[in-house]
C-alpha cells in the first residue's frame, strides 16, 4: 500500500488503529510527506509523538467509522495540552465536525484545523449509494451507533436492520478484525445494489460508517458547495467571537 501510495504525488499520509510504523515515518520523511495519526485518547496521542509523528488528529467519540468514547469537546483540549508537553505538533479537531461555525469552535479549543469526513458522504462525489444518502438525509444524530457488526471493531456507522439483526439474542457474535470485513463487505454491497434498484427490504438493511453530525445533514450538495459553506460558516463565526470583545 505505501508503494501505491509514494508512486503518487501524496501531500500527507495518515495512519489508524495503532502506531504509525517506524517504515512509514521514515519513508514518508525521504519523500517530504507529513504524517499524521488519528487518535481517540490522549495515551494514543502521547505515544504517536513520541514515535515521531507530525500531525495529531483528536477524533472524537461522535466520528464515523472506528473511534473512541471521549467526546470532541473534552478530547480535543486534553490532547492538545498533553502534545504541547512533549513537543509543538499541530493538532486537528475531528469528530461531528459538520459546519464552519463546528471548526471554528474546535480552533477556539487550541486546534490548528478540523479534520472531517462524514460531512463529504451527503455530496455529489462520494463513495456512497444514492439509498445511503437518501438516508442520512432522513436521519437524525441519534441514528448511530458504534458496532463491531461491520468490521469486528468498534466503528460508528447508520443504524439499520443489519445491526438489529446481529444484535438479536440467537446471533453469532461477531468476527474479530479482519475477518468480519470478509463477510460483511460482499453482502452489504449486495444490500446496496438491491435497494438502489428499489427492494425495500435491502433498503431496511442499508448502512455504513457515519458520525452523529448526520443530523446536520439537510440535502445532497457537491464538495465545492461544502467548501464554501465551510468558509462562510467559518467566517460569521469567528466575526460573532471577535464581537464579544
Amino acid at each position: 500500500m505505501l508503494d501505491v501510495a509514494f508512486r503518487h504525488p501524496v501531500k500527507l499520509i495518515a495512519n489508524a488503529l495503532g502506531i504509525a510504523p517506524v517504515s512509514m515515518i521514515e519513508r514518508a520523511r525521504r519523500h517530504g510527506v507529513p504524517v499524521a495519526a488519528l487518535v481517540g485518547a490522549k495515551e494514543h496521542a502521547i505515544r504517536q509523538v513520541n514515535a515521531g509523528v507530525d500531525i495529531i488528529v483528536a477524533q472524537g467519540g461522535e466520528a464515523g467509522g472506528h473511534c473512541g468514547e471521549v467526546s470532541t469537546l473534552v478530547l480535543v483540549p486534553e490532547v492538545i495540552r498533553a502534545v504541547r508537553a512533549i513537543r509543538n505538533a499541530p493538532v486537528l479537531a475531528a469528530g461531528g465536525i459538520m459546519t464552519g461555525q463546528q471548526m471554528a469552535g474546535c480552533m477556539a479549543l487550541g486546534a490548528q484545523g478540523a479534520w472531517t469526513g462524514s460531512v463529504w458522504l451527503a455530496t455529489t462525489e462520494a463513495e456512497t449509494s444514492p439509498t445511503f444518502r437518501d438516508k442520512m438525509i432522513e436521519a437524525t444524530s441519534r441514528d448511530t451507533v458504534r458496532s463491531k457488526a461491520r468490521t469486528g471493531k468498534p466503528a460508528r456507522q447508520l443504524r439499520s436492520g443489519w445491526h438489529a439483526a446481529w444484535e438479536a439474542k440467537d446471533s453469532p457474535s461477531t468476527l474479530p478484525l479482519p475477518l468480519m470485513p470478509m463477510l460483511s463487505q460482499p453482502a452489504l454491497a449486495q444490500v446496496d445494489r438491491a435497494a438502489d434498484a428499489g427492494n425495500a427490504k435491502a433498503r431496511e438493511l442499508v448502512t455504513y460508517f457515519v458520525g452523529q453530525g448526520v443530523g446536520l445533514v439537510e440535502g445532497i450538495r457537491s464538495a465545492r458547495v461544502v467548501v464554501q459553506d465551510f468558509q462562510e460558516e467559518f467566517a460569521e463565526a469567528v466575526e460573532g467571537l471577535q464581537a464579544l470583545y
